[in-house]
């Protein structure tokens, strides 16, 4: 491993067209789940200038149900766009026009999903998913994509409390963090462009607005003289979310898990319910490599699952502690395959995640926030240290 390096990661505001699209396939997701726990659903949204449409399949239990739920889609959207901030002339929640594609879940993919006599329940498709964890930042996160969602979280939260009402809701955040002996010391670069409602403001006064908070926000002694500022580089940035660039649901992988700092399967996320192991089993990944590392096991982790659709136990458990392991990586392996069941159902019912709790995620991370009371981030918890501890 390189000791002294710059590494780079970048962020996304929730009012970025992509995010608006996660959000939007998120919530259609958690309505669905709030309705029947074993809903399916796998939702996709794309937007542009004043037109939202969302597509892909459905499934409950209840038919008639189904056909109610159909007819809420564009309330769920629209409520969506409100919440972010978008009330722009071509970008409005109250006129952009929503199109409702849904439909029912194909009677194939349901076949080799759902269980049956003397068949458990499989996985949602084939695929390979990654989990990470380090010992650099609190929440056992690479530290550059866990400050820059940072920064655009505090941006967010001024915008939204009327703070700061001159930001609008699309930004974008980077951070290119020095290592120094592996561990993250400072920042060489800043750059951060956020949509802005007046006009008149030059990129020297966005800056003047967005600096303390970048400031409160990073570690103390993390900016220095020598660091690059680079605010609103291209000037105006007042026509933005997806008025000025089209959005798509699944688009922002990278944002949503690791940075770029460990490798990624290349399933989304978003939209989908947890019998897609794309979802689940990357969850259930970074919860295995958060236990070892909270153990003290090792201070990085890197898990991978395999899966086959219709196959219920993943096809191969690998972990890797990257040369940092106190014990030996084939002994991780045995350890976190005996301490979770790694089915599709088993990971549902180990993190609790047959429940609406998956709109909250979809800006800022998927990973490195707090496990909340109502099972919110529970793929966050680090209940699992004793068991593996012991196991090993």
């Amino acid at each position: 491993m390189r000791n002294n390096y710059t590494f780079t990661s970048e962020s996304v505001s929730e009012g970025h067209p992509d995010k608006v699209c996660d959000r939007i396939s998120d919530a259609v997701l958690d309505a669905f789940l709030a309705e029947e726990p074993e809903a399916r659903v796998a939702a996709e949204t794309f937007a542009t200038t004043n037109r939202v449409v969302i597509g892909g399949e459905v499934g409950l239990s209840d038919q008639d149900k189904l056909h109610d739920y159909m007819g809420r889609i564009e309330d769920i959207a629209r409520a969506c766009i409100k919440d972010i901030g978008y009330e722009q002339e071509k970008f409005h929640h109250k006129t952009v026009e929503v199109t409702n594609l849904l439909h029912e879940q194909s009677a194939h993919i349901a076949q080799g999903v759902d269980a049956a006599s003397g068949k458990d329940e499989g996985a949602g498709d084939q695929g390979i998913m990654f989990g990470y964890a380090t010992t650099e930042t609190a929440a056992l996160m690479p530290a550059p994509i866990q400050y820059s969602h940072a920064i655009l979280r505090r941006l967010a939260e001024v915008r939204k409390s009327g703070a700061e009402p001159t930001l609008g809701p699309d930004a974008k955040s980077q951070l290119s963090v020095i290592y120094k002996d592996g561990k993250p010391v400072g920042v060489s670069s800043i750059v951060l462009s956020t949509q802005h409602l007046d006009a008149s403001m030059t990129s020297a006064d966005v800056r003047a607005v967005v600096e303390p908070y970048i400031r409160e926000t990073l570690p103390e002694g993390w900016i220095s003289a020598a660091t690059e500022w680079h605010v609103n580089p291209t000037g105006k940035f007042v026509i933005g979310g997806p008025d000025g660039d089209a959005g798509l649901t699944g688009r922002k992988i990278i944002v949503d898990t690791y940075g770029g700092a460990a490798p990624h399967g290349g399933g989304a996320f978003s939209g989908k319910d947890p019998t897609k192991v794309d979802r689940s089993a990357a969850y259930a990944a970074r919860y295995l490599a958060k236990n070892v590392v909270a153990a003290g096991m090792a201070e990085r982790c890197t898990i991978q699952l395999s899966y086959a659709i219709g196959v219920s136990k993943p096809l191969s458990i690998y972990a890797d502690t990257h040369g940092t392991g106190q014990v030996a990586d084939a002994a991780i392996e045995k350890a976190v395959s005996e301490a979770m069941d790694l089915t599709p159902r088993g990971i549902r019912e180990h993190l609790g995640m047959n429940r609406p709790i998956y709109q909250r995620t979809a800006a800022y991370g998927h990973f490195g926030r707090d496990p909340e009371a109502d099972g919110g981030f529970s793929w966050e918890r680090d209940d699992l240290v004793e068991t593996l501890k012991k196991a090993v």
